[in-house]
């Protein structure tokens, strides 16, 4: 059984980051290990808001570190970093990366980085962007940004789907393995259906999956989070990475699915966890590079 250490923010109601991620990694078969970077009641979203707290400074290390005590960390196959409530806490993942990839060589280092939205009412804290955009980066295996966060982590303005391409293979070229494009947004080809891109240094292939009618106060919140913690349960699971891709689409739009099906606005995780686990893979990924 792979073993993953995911470090996101949680919500006690609802789907958003380790609250959206880790139970479809374990449904996938991983064993996850959450540490999360805040704890609110609800995603932000919320017009009514929401209340908790950022986790406090040296958490994420203590944490580690107990795990490295009890000799957990040899045997942690990969890290999932998502959102952080402080640059501060970025600083605590580039470490907890150092220190385990000096017990496990071959662990990967998978970073989502998110970095908020302020039309969606979600804001990240201060220096987190410019942290993604130098420090995660550079120990990072693979990552999975939105069109925006690629924008902001290649420097580059991006407005089809070739430009949205070179910028990833730029990352590339840096040295990251995989890039995960969560959200073409005004990149994509096709206005009718949802677009996703995934690059290697082997090519770039693109997936599509349909548009549900959402209220527009109620798109569901923690997708991305659902997109980057499958793609990482299904490549450590063992599926080449375009196999990986098709997979985790086809998961997340019967998640949709069910989701709409149900006139919910937060992910219907549960009532969708057979097709997390085995998905039917109806659109395959075509390659476009």
């Amino acid at each position: 059984m792979k073993r993953i250490i995911s470090i996101q923010s949680h919500v006690v109601f609802g789907c958003a980051g380790n609250s959206s991620a880790v139970f479809p990694m374990r449904r996938s078969g991983m064993d996850v290990l959450p540490i999360n970077t805040v704890q609110f009641s609800n995603h932000t979203q919320y017009a009514e808001g929401w209340k908790g707290m950022v986790m406090p400074a040296g958490q994420i290390t203590e944490l580690v570190q107990g795990l490295a005590n009890i000799h957990v960390l040899p045997s942690v196959d990969a890290l999932l970093s998502g959102y952080m409530g402080s640059a501060a806490q970025g600083e605590e993942i580039v470490a907890a990366v150092q220190q385990l990839k000096a017990a496990n060589p071959s662990a990967i280092y998978f970073c989502d980085p998110v970095m908020g939205h302020p039309e969606k009412g979600c804001i990240v804290a201060p220096g987190v962007q410019e942290f993604l955009s130098t420090k995660a980066l550079a120990v990072a295996d693979m990552i999975a940004p939105n069109l925006l966060e690629l924008e902001t982590l290649t420097g580059r303005e991006i407005h089809n789907l070739d430009e949205a391409i070179e910028a990833c293979e730029s990352l590339i070229v840096g040295g990251i393995k995989l890039v995960l494009v969560k959200h073409l947004s005004r990149a994509a080809t096709s206005k009718e259906e949802f677009e996703i891109l995934l690059v290697t240094a082997d090519g770039a292939w693109l997936a599509h999956r349909p548009l549900y009618e959402f209220a527009a106060d109620k798109q569901p919140v923690g997708v991305g989070d659902l997109i980057s913690g499958l793609m990482l349960a299904n490549l450590l699971a063992g599926y080449a990475p375009v196999a990986a891709f098709e997979r985790t689409n086809a998961s997340v739009n019967a998640v949709l699915a069910e989701t709409f099906r149900q006139n919910a606005y937060e992910l219907q995780l549960i009532l969708a966890q057979d097709a997390i686990a085995n998905p039917e893979i109806v659109q395959r990924a075509k390659q476009v590079k």
